[in-house]
């Protein structure tokens, strides 16, 4: 199943329980200036999740674009990217755990309008609880009613989810999905961690119970309204519905993966790590220019700047063609262009701010072997 067609699925299921579809907001956040990008699908909302009312209702359902920066040293293995997709359904006061976590697993298992994914592949966490909130009893209970086993049930204290130390949070349960060939069966909570480290199974949904307020980094009351979040990474369930191991084998980024091999020496087409952490970089890149960012300093163009800087550093490794990261950025338009309408009518741009910071890193780099060069000549 492409991509497209999960995006497509995703959003008919959720309307047809009622739920109004939301445009994608930008990756630049326009209500809160603690982050420098939008890092999830609840941030756009978060009024809304406070209590404020929605002009269209109290079920929603979108795509949101993210970017997270957090993890840039794992990039190149399997999971982890930098721009992300992720699809998620709100309830705002409305419908809560019963009614979000029969849906989640009706929509990854039902085969007719979901993405028939095998249940006996699916593993659960829920929160353990803490002095902020009791052990959540009652998520275990739903999901032994639609027909997970207890012992693919786990808890953790770590199944807690806030924006940051302000701001609606609550307990989430998550959904992990088997990768290995033969499955891997029951398993102890210990074994279950190790399978997790070793990406033999990857977390594809997270259910969030949003039912509390924290300020200064601790709860300090609950909501005025109990809402749902869910997040459900595109590129990882695309990969999960392909049958792959690793994002960067999905359709979300073949394209893009096959222009960076083509365009580099043969004697490095065997470093998958760098292809796949340049394609990362420059289709995060793509993304934050078209949403009118520009490479500085500072903030946000400062990450940017790194990204695009990162890119071009494995691209000497790879000994990357001259004109090989115009066809790569022009590779990622052609993917998203029916998608995000920004990304196509922005080309023009993104070429050139991207071809402008590749020209200025250069520079820099040149300059900085000069300098060094005169200092080894002095201590010769």
């Amino acid at each position: 199943m492409k991509s497209e067609e999960i995006r497509k699925r995703f959003l008919t299921f959720f309307e047809k329980r009622g739920h109004a579809i939301i445009p994608s907001a930008s990756l630049v956040p326009e209500n809160d200036p603690s982050v420098l990008f939008t890092t999830a699908g609840m941030q756009p909302l978060t009024p809304y999740l406070m209590g404020q009312e929605h002009p269209k209702g109290k079920r929603l359902v979108g795509i949101q674009k993210c970017v997270r920066t957090q993890d840039i040293e794992e990039i190149g293995d399997s999971t982890h990217v930098t721009f992300f997709e992720m699809m998620g359904n709100w309830s705002l006061g409305d419908y809560f755990k019963k009614d979000a976590i029969r849906w989640s697993y009706e929509f990854l298992t039902n085969k007719k309008e979901g993405l028939g994914l095998d249940p006996s592949r699916l593993y659960i966490t829920v929160f353990d609880g803490n002095d902020d909130a009791p052990r959540d009893e009652e998520s275990v209970s739903i999901w032994e009613g639609v027909g997970i086993d207890k012992s693919r049930i786990y808890f953790l204290e770590d199944n807690w989810w806030s924006p940051g130390d302000n701001g609606p949070s609550g307990p989430d349960t998550e959904i992990f999905y088997d990768l290995t060939k033969n499955g891997l069966g029951d398993m102890s909570l210990e074994e279950f961690k190790k399978a997790d480290e070793r990406q033999n199974v990857v977390e594809i949904w997270n259910n969030v119970f949003m039912e509390y307020e924290k300020k200064d980094g601790r709860v300090v009351g609950e909501l005025s309204q109990k809402n749902v979040d869910t997040g459900a990474g595109l590129e990882r369930i695309t990969m999960v519905m392909q049958g792959k191991d690793n994002v960067f084998d999905t359709d979300l980024f073949t394209y893009a993966m096959a222009v960076t091999e083509k365009n580099i020496s043969d004697e490095n087409k065997n470093l998958t790590k760098e292809m796949r952490i340049i394609a990362d970089h420059i289709r995060t890149a793509v993304f934050i220019v078209s949403d009118g960012v520009t490479p500085s300093n500072t903030d946000r163009g400062y990450i940017l700047r790194r990204l695009i800087r990162r890119a071009v550093r494995f691209a000497d490794i790879l000994s990357l063609e001259s004109e090989g990261m115009k066809k790569l950025i022009d590779s990622i338009v052609i993917k998203y262009e029916n998608v995000y309408e920004n990304v196509k009518s922005q080309q023009i741009k993104i070429q050139e701010e991207i071809k402008k910071e590749e020209i200025k890193f250069r520079a820099t780099l040149k300059n900085g072997t000069k300098e060094l060069e005169k200092i080894f000549i002095k201590i010769d």
